[in-house]
């Protein structure tokens, strides 16, 4: 019978995890909740959690407003995300709703206008072998409230489009 060895997680010294976490932080803007996955990932002991994220947070490797910023910035400008989605998505790794509203600023309204227009251009055109307009203005409503656009503002482009 082959019997497989244990593998034990080996725990780190706080100052081997800092290093480590140092480099992690440093390859790409983290929040406090990916630092603490990282940790547990590591074998890092919980008692020292704290004091690690506090360390990085004092040599400025960890700001959940610099955080905040960039990833909606980024979200919504590689990945066309509407305000509605990066905010769910910020609220999921525990960003405060200062941070947050920070964040969004990072989003111009003129290029927030013109990416729901093209995307919902793009998503109606695609739809062009469907007959009938209902079926067709519900696929491209889910598909833009599923990217995260705000409900008020795809109505605005039904009514103003005369298609």
């Amino acid at each position: 019978m082959d019997e497989k060895p244990q593998i034990s997680k080996q725990h780190l010294t706080k100052e081997q995890a800092l290093q480590k976490l140092r480099h992690y932080c440093a390859y790409a803007e983290r929040c406090h909740s990916d630092v603490v996955s990282k940790l547990y990932d590591l074998g890092v002991w919980k008692k020292e959690h704290d004091e690690i994220v506090a360390t990085l947070i004092e040599e400025n490797y960890l700001n959940e407003e610099r955080f905040a910023k960039s990833f909606a910035g980024g979200h919504f400008r590689i990945k066309q995300w509407g305000k509605n989605k990066i905010v769910q998505a910020l609220k999921q790794k525990g960003i405060s709703a200062y941070c947050i509203k920070t964040g969004l600023k990072e989003i111009d309204e003129d290029d927030y206008e013109q990416t729901l227009q093209k995307l919902f251009t793009q998503k109606w055109e695609s739809l062009k072998g469907t007959p009938n307009r209902f079926a067709k203005m519900k696929k491209t409503t889910d598909y833009l409230l599923q990217k995260g656009f705000e409900s008020h503002l795809i109505n605005r482009l039904f009514n103003a489009s005369t298609d």
